[in-house]
């Protein structure tokens, strides 16, 4: 796959992200989408969502989609420093994470 081609595909997965942002912030979250560059560590979560005093950092990923093993090691940094960090593959899934602190993902290889 091209390079442009692959920005093409990333922007129209950041617009059919943006309803289910929205949908997030209404729930009073605050909500940043991390826009990947060679100037910030690599496998930080696509989203970081501040919600009732708790950060939770989120991995968006297509279903069937698995994390990088650099994704899977931030998430469990960000964990062990005591946030709520996973993978999600829909705006329900991230709000579950947000009503119960996380989310188990068993059948797509475990909680990460």
């Amino acid at each position: 796959q091209s390079k442009a081609a692959a920005a093409m595909q990333r922007a129209a997965a950041d617009q059919g992200i943006w309803n289910p942002l929205q949908r997030l912030r209404g729930r009073g979250a605050w909500v940043f989408k991390i826009h990947g560059s060679p100037y910030q560590q690599a496998g930080v979560p696509d989203l970081l969502v501040g919600y009732k005093g708790q950060l939770y950092a989120m991995e968006v990923k297509r279903p069937g989609q698995r994390l990088s093993a650099i994704q899977a090691k931030v998430i469990e940094e960000i964990r062990a420093s005591g946030c709520v960090a996973g993978r999600v593959e829909s705006i329900e899934e991230a709000e579950e994470m947000l009503k119960h602190g996380d989310i188990e993902n068993n059948d797509r290889g475990g909680r990460v």
